[in-house]
């Protein structure tokens, strides 16, 4: 189904959804966002709604964080290029590909399955899930599109949310990405969608949600020679002009394939007393439940297949290194589920006056399974061709099990103003997990100066724990490894400030890692065992004189070991614009460019879906703008804008953020939201 004509039939299924009935105000969490006020009816009369308000869910137990309704005009148009994702990132290119966040401090650590990690961005993922209380049902729907026939680029996305009542809502979403590609063999469809669900009630609370999602990119393996686009004429005997598409790449039949799920069901049970107020005639008015304790049981299920597929014999012997498995095709196949239990009793913050913080224990088991791609050849027939297994490598059992426990406890303070804070500590008790800790834990404050309001906050860490399943066992066709890698240490500090007068946030952190494993240049795992400092610091500064508006965002990284922990040192988000409005027509007209230092960027495995350090080329000191008009009029947003518009003018050739990967050239892109308030 064309991507238009599944925006007609959505459409039609939006008008057909029945209208919730959210008839008085439920109680509004902690902190949660706000956006704008509705006005419903009731004989005759207007009556105010409370505002609609969205939240996370904090692991692991449950509690609430606030979050925002994603219905800005402000900078839209980001949605289509790659500082969508960071201010320097390495990416294969193409919108909805693999890629990975050279700002340290936004890094996530290595997951369980890594093989999913380089696309996590465009996964539904449990950290990013919403959940929203919008008194009446909420859709918001949005369609970009850029490109011609043969580089076409489309994406629909859809969030829906609707109350049953004051307590209980229910929500859906959808994302559809299709993107040909600037280049040959780039293309890529990623579809995910998802369910979700929450009753907050006195005594019983309720949250979870269902994500599925399915992503299948062609894999190129890169540009055969940079020159291509450093310097055509090159190899094209003076012709200095080339279509993206017809320059060759050095995989043409390959593709991988990341499907999963992910589900979450949370409860809470909370054990109080009712508080009642009563009148002079001892009739009661007003009537609340004061939960003191609560008993928190939260089931996870994620699960994730990761597929690797080549027919091209050729391809084979000439990009791989060592073929282990089939010297005829590739077919690799690794599979992962994970089921996880965790039981919690707390007492809650703020039941009495002396109550001022929440305190929690709770106890986690977790069921991890892998299936990876077995040996079904005789190694031993010399005819096949194959690769010797590596060194000390006899043969690796496709099979795994692990068993993990771990015990934990949680300290909150969410409320107030003046002072708030989160610690969690988790100790492993059982499997792998044995040994491990990890700490983390913030604290906040917030005081007027100048008659606005200034943030501080600080931030901590360590983590002390095993090595990912997959770092120590992996078999595939072309990359096989047997480690016994030690636990890894992480220590992480640091604060920020945010005074919004003058526009200003300052990040400040530092990290120590011991026994960091990444991959190497051959694109194996290794673990260096001493230490690698980072240091960032980062400035958001924003400027104003009346309706135009310069926001800034300057990055330094710097780290003991480039070759372990290799990171632009100087980076830059910039955009210059003029905000203003015509009757009821709000727009943002301006231009944006992105900038790092060159530095040697991660290579990119196709075969792993994964980037691995290189030192022979570096990559950066690039432009990267974008000239752009952002509009809102009512509930409708949308743009215009092109994208990488300095190619061919100024700021050289070198637009590669990965070897032997160029970014998209210059591209004409459109995009829509609406906001449908039934």
């Amino acid at each position: 189904m064309k991507i238009r004509q599944f925006i007609r039939v959505f459409a039609s299924a939006m008008a057909l959804l029945p209208l919730a009935t959210g008839v008085s105000a439920q109680q509004r969490l902690s902190g949660s966002n706000a956006s704008d006020s509705h006005e419903g009816h009731s004989h005759g009369k207007k009556v105010a709604l409370a505002p609609s308000y969205a939240w996370k869910i904090m692991s692991p137990l449950g509690l609430r964080e606030e979050a925002t309704i994603d219905t800005l005009m402000l900078d839209y148009s980001r949605q289509s290029i790659p500082s969508l994702v960071s201010d320097a990132y390495a990416t294969t290119g193409n919108l909805g590909a693999e890629g990975l966040n050279m700002i340290y401090e936004e890094r996530l650590p290595m997951s369980d399955f890594f093989l999913r990690d380089a696309v996590e961005h465009w996964l539904p993922m449990g950290r990013k899930m919403k959940f929203y209380n919008t008194r009446i049902p909420m859709t918001l729907l949005s369609f970009n599109s850029s490109g011609g026939r043969e580089t076409a680029q489309e994406r629909l996305q859809a969030t829906f949310s609707g109350n049953i009542n004051a307590k209980a809502q229910v929500g859906a979403l959808v994302d559809y990405l299709y993107s040909k590609g600037s280049y040959a063999n780039q293309a890529a469809k990623n579809l995910s969608w998802g369910l979700s669900g929450s009753y907050i009630g006195d005594r019983y609370e309720f949250q979870g949600y269902y994500n599925h999602y399915n992503l299948v990119n062609k894999e190129n393996g890169g540009i055969t020679d940079m020159l291509y686009i450093t310097d055509p004429a090159e190899l094209q005997g003076g012709v200095s002009s080339i279509d993206p598409k017809s320059i060759p790449t050095r995989l043409t039949d390959a593709h991988t394939r990341i499907t999963g799920n992910e589900l979450l069901l949370n409860n809470r049970y909370k054990v109080g007393y009712w508080n009642e107020e009563r009148d002079e005639n001892d009739s009661i008015i007003h009537r609340e439940y004061v939960a003191v304790s609560s008993f928190i049981y939260t089931l996870k299920f994620s699960s994730g297949k990761h597929l690797f597929i080549d027919d091209d014999v050729s391809e084979l012997r000439d990009f791989f290194a060592n073929t282990y498995l089939d010297n005829r095709q590739t077919r690799d196949r690794t599979t992962y589920w994970s089921l996880s239990n965790t039981v919690g009793v707390s007492l809650l913050e703020g039941f009495h006056k002396y109550a001022k913080f929440g305190l929690a224990a709770y106890i986690t088991h977790e069921m991890r399974r892998y299936n990876q791609t077995p040996d079904t050849l005789d190694r031993t027939d010399p005819t096949l061709g194959l690769t010797p297994f590596p060194e000390g490598v006899e043969n690796i059992d496709p099979r795994g099990t692990q068993q993990l426990a771990w015990v934990g406890g949680q300290l909150t303070k969410q409320r107030g103003s003046l002072l708030t804070y989160e610690a969690t500590a988790q100790f492993g008790i059982l499997g792998d997990a044995a040994g491990d800790v990890k700490v983390e834990g913030n604290v906040g404050t917030r005081f007027k100066v100048l008659g606005d309001s200034m943030e501080i906050r600080g931030f901590g860490g360590f983590r002390n724990e095993a090595a990912p399943y997959l770092m120590n066992n992996f078999v595939s066709n072309h990359f096989i490894w047997k480690n016994n890698f030690g636990k890894e240490r992480t220590v992480d500090f640091g604060g920020m400030l945010n005074y919004r007068r003058t526009g200003t946030a300052i990040r400040i952190g530092v990290s120590n890692l011991q026994n960091h494993i990444y991959f190497g240049p051959d694109f194996l795992p290794v673990q260096h065992g001493g230490n690698v400092q980072v240091f960032s610091a980062r400035l958001h500064q924003n400027f104003r004189v009346r309706n135009l508006h310069w926001d800034n965002t300057i990055t330094y990284q710097t780290t003991s070991d480039s070759k372990v922990v290799p990171l632009p040192a100087l980076s830059v988000y910039s955009n210059l614009y003029l905000l203003s409005h015509i009757a009821t027509l709000k727009f943002q007209f301006g231009v944006d460019c992105d900038w790092y230092s060159s530095y040697y960027a991660p290579a990119y495995q196709p075969a792993t879906a994964s980037f691995a350090n290189q030192q022979d080329m570096k990559l950066g000191n690039y432009p990267f703008l974008n000239v752009y008009a952002n509009m809102k009029l009512k509930k409708a947003r949308f743009y215009v804008m092109v994208s990488h518009v300095n190619q061919g003018l100024f700021g050289g050739t070198g637009y590669f953020s990965s070897p032997m990967y160029p970014l998209n050239p210059r591209r004409f892109q459109i995009g829509i939201s609406v906001d449908f308030a039934n």
